[in-house]
């Protein structure tokens, strides 16, 4: 995907990555266009009335009440950038800026906010020449939407704050110059709308549900691997268990361990042994992955709702689509409401890192059943090295996974927080941005687990009988990590392999190998 097309409608986590980690350039729908001039034009029409407006032509948060004078209304709007841009923490990294510049360009283009479109022109041209507002990632509470990150973003549409292009750090103004651009005036409403609503929550969320997808998707190959090499029985994956329990998660995650095993001569090599049931996490996998398939189904629905989305406050209408009495003009209708409240996203993304939090906890229990001599079958030596003893094999990565579940259990809750802010007119906020930071790690460090157990599966696979070949699907997974990680003869550091194989699997390639060996993707 080279261009993407933002039309407020139609935008989609993929949309987001293709843009904020491949470079895609946008591209403003004609149709948006002309829906952000109508926007526009009501907003001038409420202007011309003279009635107070709230984020026409009025302060904000508890100031509500205070009239603007109309000289004083493009000073109204850089006040407010200026004073809202006072986030802390690290700086949000390069694709994490480009996520939320997409999402917002595309709430904007709706055409509900009021803004004019050598605004959203230029917030695209940054986009696509490389212009990248540096962005302290703390600050924001889900509502009035994200407010301090969204605010060191737009201050380097007025010239100022700061922005990295081709790595160098200059000044807003000097960002611009060195690609050939200029920095806007704000008019009225323009400030409030570049800054209230939930792009970073949601940008970020639409990454990170990628990055948990693939996560998922190979930890089902992962658990295929582990469940071909500890001599376990896919028969806990039968149509029919699934039948009467109709989960579609657990269904999902059920085929895609047939698929990935099918026609192994490993599982087939001990179908009649005389081992009744596996352990839970080898016998429930099912149960356990698929409650985490079902969690990030219900946070992608959210999320594609949110990206196409106006989300800002107040939201500018046609006087004819609003009861008459809303405050506005003939022609214009200016509605104060809480679309910017993150809490849809919130919710979602935490119950989605407490899914994660599962998916690493099951799949370390794995590792350690493919390590841990007390449990570990008799074909496979302690911790999976020939020499145990003098060597330790993977006793330690299985050490990181249980450290990294840790991790992942003691993230906290933001969703279930409040602070009363704004003298008292904001007093319920969602904590949504802190949701996402949250879910981000929490997809980074399930990642890590899940590749942990795919260098065990491999490493385990070098202890079975060499006339017994795995299915298609688990001897494309063995390939692919072999491909950065050598069998282990001795002891060496393992750290750079682990992170390598990590990402194979948050960034798809465990998914390409599966689906170059199949034929199809897997759910």
């Amino acid at each position: 995907m080279t261009e993407v097309v933002v039309d407020g409608e139609t935008l989609t986590p993929e949309d987001v990555e293709a843009v904020a980690r491949d470079g895609a350039t946008v591209r403003i729908a004609d149709d948006a266009r002309e829906e952000v001039r109508r926007s526009r034009e009501r907003v001038a029409d409420v202007l011309e009335s003279g009635e107070a407006v709230y984020g026409v032509n009025t302060g904000f948060g508890q100031l509500v009440d205070t009239q603007i004078p109309h000289g004083d209304l493009q000073a109204l709007q850089t006040n407010l950038l200026r004073s809202h841009a006072a986030g802390a923490g690290r700086e949000l990294e390069r694709e994490e800026v480009r996520a939320l510049m997409i999402t917002r360009l595309n709430a904007l283009v709706k055409g509900y906010s009021g803004i004019r479109e050598v605004v959203v022109d230029l917030l695209a041209a940054m986009l696509n020449e490389g212009v990248h507002p540096v962005v302290p990632s703390r600050g924001s509470l889900g509502a009035s939407g994200d407010l301090a990150p969204l605010a060191h973003t737009s201050l380097v549409l007025i010239g100022e704050g700061a922005a990295l292009v081709g790595g160098e750090r200059l000044p807003g103004d000097e960002a611009l110059a060195r690609v050939g651009l200029e920095p806007v005036t704000l008019e009225a409403k323009e400030g409030l709308a570049l800054i209230n609503g939930t792009q970073l929550t949601a940008g970020l969320a639409a990454l990170a549900l990628l990055d948990a997808e693939r996560t998922l998707r190979a930890a089902d190959a992962a658990g295929s691997l582990t469940t071909e090499v500890t001599l376990a029985t896919t028969a806990n994956c039968d149509p029919q268990i699934q039948r009467v329990r109709p989960h579609d998660g657990q269904a999902a995650s059920a085929r895609n361990v047939k698929r990935l095993t099918e026609e192994s001569e490993i599982v087939e090599s001990h179908r009649n042994c005389d081992r009744v049931q596996d352990a839970y996490s080898i016998r429930c996998l099912p149960q356990v992955h698929g409650p985490v398939r079902d969690a990030l189904a219900h946070l992608r629905e959210a999320i594609d709702v949110e990206l196409n989305s106006a989300t800002d406050n107040p939201l500018v209408f046609d006087a004819d689509e609003v009861d008459p009495r809303a405050s506005g003009t003939d022609s214009a209708a200016v509605l104060s409401g809480g679309n910017f409240h993150g809490e849809v996203l919130a919710l979602r993304l935490d119950y989605a890192t407490s899914a994660l939090t599962e998916l690493a906890a099951i799949s370390e229990r794995r590792v350690d059943r493919m390590l841990n001599p007390n449990v570990q079958e008799d074909h496979l030596p302690p911790f999976l090295t020939e020499h145990s003893g003098l060597h330790s094999g993977l006793m330690i990565p299985q050490y990181t996974t249980a450290s990294l579940v840790n991790d992942l259990r003691s993230l906290g809750r933001p969703s279930t927080d409040n602070a009363t802010v704004s003298g008292n007119q904001e007093d319920h906020v969602s904590m949504s941005a802190g949701s996402a930071l949250g879910f981000r790690e929490a997809a980074a460090k399930a990642g890590t687990v899940v590749g942990v157990e795919l260098l065990a599966g491999a490493q385990a696979s070098e202890f079975l009988d060499d006339s017994l070949s795995h299915a298609a699907g688990t001897r494309a997974v063995y390939d692919l990590v072999r491909e950065v990680s050598p069998p282990l003869r001795e002891d060496r550091s393992l750290a750079d392999e682990m992170e390598a194989v990590a990402d194979l699997v948050r960034e798809g390639f465990v998914d390409e190998a599966v689906e170059r060996a199949l034929g199809e993707r897997l759910e």
